[in-house]
């Protein structure tokens, strides 16, 4: 497979899971980029998902960097999910804040993978670290069609 035709069909994973995700697009995020065992992910930091001490709520963070790990693992059209991820908060994310969540793979072998994200805010600080292992299922991502279709 060439570079272009891998690029292609992680991008077509990834549009065609965010096309099925409702969950990420109500926290409205956007998919901003994707590669070959990577994406970009945004989203800002809306009222409703701030906590008790006026900043954004982890689960918000968390989803955020889980939603890039998905659009990461899933671009070779192996169907993929998570087996476990771990998150460290380093600094509060604010009502406002642009936030991207950038997934690099780090290693991919065999059914398993795993997955770094970095979460930064729109002046570059990092707000949280990500970072999840991924089980390879079976099935592809993209829906086959048939000649009748």
């Amino acid at each position: 497979m060439t570079n272009h035709e891998a690029m292609t069909l992680a991008s077509e994973c990834a549009q065609s899971l965010f096309q099925r995700d409702a969950a990420s697009q109500a926290m409205g995020m956007r998919l901003l980029s994707v590669g070959p065992g990577c994406a970009r992910v945004g989203m800002t930091v809306r009222a409703d998902m701030a906590q008790g001490h006026g900043t954004c709520h982890g689960g918000y963070l968390f989803a955020l960097a889980d939603s890039a790990f998905a659009f990461a693992c899933n671009s070779y059209n192996e169907a993929t999910v998570a087996i476990g991820c771990s998150i460290d908060y380093i600094a509060p994310a604010r009502l406002g804040d642009t936030l991207n969540a950038d997934c690099i793979e780090q290693s991919r072998s065999g059914r398993t993978g795993n997955y770094d994200v970095r979460i930064e805010n729109q002046q570059g600080q990092l707000i949280a670290l990500f970072h999840g292992k991924s089980y390879k299922v079976r099935g592809p991502v993209l829906t086959q069609e048939t000649p009748n279709e």
